[in-house]
């Protein structure tokens, strides 16, 4: 049986829309709390999900097993992630068709970051160096793939200017995506000023805003040091304040993503993305889940 097209749940009506991103696992430990807290998830009811793809295909089987699993449970439609990074021509056309004969109808589709040890992206000799030709490889294959892109509100790290960003996001629409993920914010300023600039462009394609209920300061440190994201102040200051008492720390984090979520949703925005990191708490937390109730 094939998933759905997540394009289809933009165009049907269905607002606000809710998705979760997952990622693979490290260990068996990882894979058993992953397990226990995608079924409390499915409470929510999330549109769809995602689950990531490590560099050089390092989770590879990981994240097809991951995809298994959260079928299994009863989450539909499931989007894998699938980067260029470390990948052959013939190795992504292998993985894709593996993918598309499994039932898979949505993917997103990434350059990816270097692998670990590397400072700048590599591409294999036959490989790719952006993700619009990732895009372009796939749509020519598979036309019936719907396929994700990543965008930047506040520039991708390597991007020389915010301008240049914008022609590259464009690049990736313009060969066949049929929607856009933010990179995570903590500021709502960030997306709005980053879907005008996309309108005017001639991005027409849906943008879902991608939100991180932060769970600690150093997790939040390390992420937006990695991302060059801004942290805010004020986001810092009670997250330091909280010290080392896990608890406060995450119920600032809930609290933050629920201001950032209601701001959100009042400007009509086509859903939420969730970056859970495999933890259910924030995501079910009343503060969060009202929002999405009465869909």
């Amino acid at each position: 049986m094939s998933d759905k097209p997540i394009s289809e749940l933009f165009s049907n009506g269905r607002k606000p829309l809710l998705s979760f991103e997952f990622f693979p696992p490290r260990d068996d430990a990882a894979m058993a709390n992953l397990h226990t807290n995608a079924e409390a998830l499915l409470a929510a009811k999330p549109d769809f999900v995602t689950c990531t793809y490590g560099a050089g295909g390092s989770t590879r089987e990981k994240t097809l097993e991951v995809c298994g699993i959260l079928r299994d449970k009863g989450f539909s439609p499931v989007m894998p992630h699938l980067s260029c990074v470390g990948h052959s021509q013939l190795e992504l056309e292998t993985i894709a068709r593996e993918w598309y004969n499994a039932g898979y109808r949505n993917i997103m589709a990434l350059r990816g970051d270097p692998p670990r040890g590397f400072s700048q992206f590599r591409p294999q000799p036959d490989g790719f160096s952006h993700a619009y030709e990732l895009v372009t490889f796939l749509k020519n294959r598979y036309p019936d793939f719907c396929l994700g892109v990543a965008g930047f509100p506040e520039t991708h790290p390597e991007s020389v200017s915010e301008e240049a960003d914008i022609r590259h996001l464009k690049a990736k629409v313009d060969a066949g995506a049929c929607f856009v993920t933010t990179q995570l914010f903590f500021d709502n300023k960030y997306y709005f000023d980053y879907v005008e600039r996309c309108r005017k462009a001639g991005i027409t394609q849906p943008i879902l805003p991608g939100l991180l209920p932060v769970i600690s300061f150093k997790q939040v440190q390390r992420m937006c040091s990695i991302c060059k994201v801004e942290l805010p102040k004020e986001l810092a200051k009670q997250l330091e304040d909280a010290g080392d008492d896990h608890e406060a720390a995450e119920q600032v984090g809930i609290r933050w993503a629920a201001k950032q979520i209601e701001g959100l949703l009042k400007k009509d925005v086509p859903g939420i993305h969730l970056y859970i990191l495999n933890k259910s708490k924030a995501a079910l937390s009343q503060e969060l889940i009202r929002f999405f109730a009465d869909r």
